[in-house]
This record gives C-alpha cells, sequence and structure tokens, in this order.
C-alpha cells in the first residue's frame, strides 16, 4: 500500500508528489497525457498583474517557496528548469509611466515595482517611453520540467501512463483500491479532464483556453522577457516563446486561425522585424470563476481529495497549493477559505 495515488502528471500533480516524497510519503502517480496546459504553459512567475497593477494573491509566501522548491527539484532530476529572468513592461505612453509609478508606492507593490525607468534599446523594438521591470521574476521550464520529472518516476517505478477509469476505484473504509493498487489517500489533480471526474465534476471548473508560438526572429535580440499584451520571453538560437491568447468558449486543445491572426497583430504591434512561426500550440487551462485554486477532501470519501484549478499562475501556486492539502490532510490544518472547495458546496446547498 502507498500513502498517495495520484492522478495526474502536470504541475498540480508534480507538486503534490514532490511535497510527499520530500515528506517520506510512499507515492504512485497515473497520466494520461489528455491533458496538455501544463506541458504548453509559458512557464512565467510574475507577482504583479500587470493589467491592473495588483499583487497576485499571497504572492510574496509562493514564491519563497518556489525558489526552494524548484531547487530540490532541479538537484533530484539534475536538468535546470527554473530561469530567472527580468520582466520588463514596456511603456505606451507617458501616462503608463506615471501610472507604474503610482503602482510602486503601493505597500504591497513596492518589492516587486522597481522605481527605476529602464531606457536600454533592445534591437527590432520600438521603445522610446522605455520599460518598467517587475522583480523576483523569470520562467520554469513546464515541458523540460514535466518530462524529466515523469522519467524520475519512471526510474523508481512510481509511474504508469494509462487512463483512470473512475469504476474500477473502490473506496473502503480507511483506503481506496484501484485495480491492483492500494492506498491511503488519492489525489486528483486532472486539470480540466476534471469535468469526466464523478467526485468533482459539480465543481465550477470553467477552462481558459491559451494559445502560443515559438517563432524564429534573427533580427530580434532580448536578455528579457517582455510583457505587454502578449509576453516575449527569449529561448535561445533566435527563438521565442510568445503568448498568449485566452479563449471563454472554445474547450479544445487545437490551435485556432483565430489564435494565430491574434498572436501574429499583437507581436506586430511590439517587434519590427520581419519573424518565422516554428510551433502554434493550444492548451485549456484549468480556470475558476473566482481565481482561486480548488483543493479540499470529498463531502462522503475521507481518502479522495483534489487538488486543480491552478489556472494561469501554475508554477507559482503548485508548490504551495500541495503543500497546504498535504497539511490540511496529514496534519489537521485548515484549509483558506478561498481555496477550500467547501466555498462552493455552501453556495450550492443555499
Amino acid at each position: 500500500m502507498v500513502d498517495y495515488l495520484i492522478v495526474g502528471c502536470g504541475l498540480a500533480g508534480i507538486s503534490f508528489a514532490e511535497i510527499a516524497l520530500n515528506n517520506g510519503k510512499t507515492i504512485f502517480v497515473l497520466d494520461d497525457d489528455s491533458q496538455n496546459s501544463s506541458k504548453i504553459a509559458g512557464g512565467l512567475y510574475n507577482p504583479v498583474i500587470l493589467k491592473r497593477f495588483s499583487e497576485v494573491w499571497k504572492a510574496k509566501e509562493q514564491l519563497e517557496l518556489m525558489v526552494d522548491f524548484y531547487d530540490t527539484i532541479e538537484k533530484k532530476i539534475a536538468c535546470k528548469v527554473d530561469f530567472k529572468t527580468p520582466i520588463l513592461r514596456k511603456f505606451f505612453s507617458i501616462e503608463e509611466q506615471n501610472n507604474w509609478f503610482s503602482a510602486s508606492d503601493k505597500i504591497a507593490l513596492t518589492p516587486f515595482l522597481s522605481t527605476q525607468l529602464i531606457s536600454k534599446k533592445y534591437e527590432s523594438i520600438d521603445s522610446p517611453y522605455g520599460y518598467g521591470e517587475v522583480l523576483e521574476t523569470g520562467y520554469v521550464d513546464t515541458s523540460l520540467l514535466l518530462n524529466k520529472y515523469r522519467e524520475y518516476l519512471k526510474s523508481n517505478n512510481l509511474f504508469l501512463k494509462d487512463k483512470f477509469d473512475y469504476k474500477a476505484l473502490q473506496v473502503e473504509s480507511s483506503y481506496i483500491s484501484y485495480k491492483d493498487i492500494q492506498a491511503k489517500h488519492i489525489i486528483f489533480a486532472e486539470g480540466f479532464g476534471l469535468h469526466s471526474n464523478p467526485y468533482f465534476n459539480d465543481l465550477p471548473l470553467d477552462g481558459t483556453k491559451g494559445e502560443l508560438f515559438i517563432i524564429k526572429a534573427p533580427e530580434l535580440s532580448l536578455d528579457v522577457i517582455v510583457n505587454t499584451s502578449v509576453f516575449i520571453l527569449p529561448l535561445g538560437n533566435d527563438l521565442f516563446k510568445i503568448g498568449a491568447t485566452y479563449n471563454w468558449k472554445d474547450k479544445t486543445d487545437l490551435p485556432t486561425e483565430e489564435g494565430k491572426l491574434e498572436l501574429i497583430e499583437r507581436i506586430k504591434e511590439i517587434i519590427t522585424c520581419d519573424f518565422e512561426i516554428i510551433s502554434h500550440f493550444a492548451g485549456v487551462r484549468p480556470t475558476v470563476k473566482d481565481r482561486r485554486p480548488l483543493l479540499g477532501t470529498h463531502a462522503e470519501y475521507n481518502s479522495i481529495h483534489i487538488l486543480n484549478g491552478l489556472g494561469t499562475r501554475g508554477v507559482m501556486l503548485g508548490p504551495a497549493m500541495a503543500k497546504a492539502l498535504f497539511e490540511f490532510i496529514e496534519l489537521k490544518k485548515p484549509l483558506d477559505i478561498e481555496v477550500d472547495i467547501k466555498r462552493f458546496y455552501k453556495k450550492i446547498k443555499k
């Protein structure tokens, strides 16, 4: 018998697996590759919502935990996945500059918004009003992380690629059985796949489709991430990741012509050089209308739990939410009401 059977090997599943292993627990992970939002994600971590100049929910705590979390993983998989890189917000007017400096005076944002105007000229970007720098930023190469961590799990016989059959799950008084696996607890971390889960599909997981490019632009020279209506993330060798779109209606993971045209238009608003589209990706982010994750235990079964709804900020939220759920299960430490799934069941009952 293992302590935890984890269904899903995206950012949520990996985060819980790592927290459990680091606390001396035994795990087994199942995934069928049906969800790809973690794999194709931009992977940026940024403590500021630049559209509204507001702090990301509990950003400070998430960043503090994240640093050690990915450092530990990098040692375990012998591969670098966390790249600390400045994020620059391009200004389009004097008014935008003024808004930036006003925001930097807010107590919550002061640690994260530099008051030094960046006037450096980057090749093929016209920036007469300069940039503002967000501090404590970077990106996680999510595709590399997921592939390497899965290899690590496989090498230790802790992973099986298989579609989860909910009918095969048997719930006993103090454990669960799934085919030939017995576990004290099962963690569902399926992302948008939650809609097929009979134990939690009454939760309001919405899903927001995002599309991204990898482009080649030899005349574009960047050593920072530029963020405006889209982000431009340098990957090396004249390659750049560009994203992302937001579509609340389409729930497929297929790239669209509409998304392609939107990204091209936005790229041309920022850079002045020619570029070639190398790859076009799409995925459905597991989002919730109140912009908070879904954590908790099933109302009837104490051994069935959920970790979902990480949305667009999975690399930041994943470690912190996995830790919160683990401590809730193991130490009976109460969940923050803002992420506890009980917040929705109370509304449903009313």
